[in-house]
């Protein structure tokens, strides 16, 4: 019953079944990783909204209180501060990620005896 036929179809046939489970296997997510580019947008997003909620904080309360200039220009500079620490914020958090990834390829590659 196990003949050497035998046991090499029965091989073949699990060599089909691992080959169609590595091809059904789901692909890696392409939004997993951000591209540059991807990651400049955020940066400018988060100046570009910064000064835009001062801006419209400042000019609201000149609206209120008739002193058009001062709040104006006053809440444009704190969103221009706002935006650029949370753009400092990402590239540090980005920073640190990427060191992380270097790291652990690192760390993988002496495990595996490299």
């Amino acid at each position: 019953m196990t003949d050497p036929d035998q046991k090499q179809r029965m091989q073949q046939l699990e060599d089909k079944i691992e080959a169609a489970k590595q091809a059904q296997a789901p692909a890696p997510r392409a939004d997993e990783h951000y591209s540059q580019a991807q990651l400049a947008w955020r940066m400018v997003i988060e100046l570009v909204a910064g000064l835009g909620i001062g801006f419209g904080i400042g000019y609201g309360l000149d609206v209120l209180f008739g002193t058009l200039p001062i709040f104006m220009v006053l809440f444009t500079m704190l969103g221009l501060a706002a935006g650029v620490k949370t753009m400092l914020r990402s590239a540090q958090e980005i920073q640190e990620k990427k060191l992380a990834d270097e790291a652990e390829k690192r760390d993988e590659g002496a495990r595996n005896g490299g």
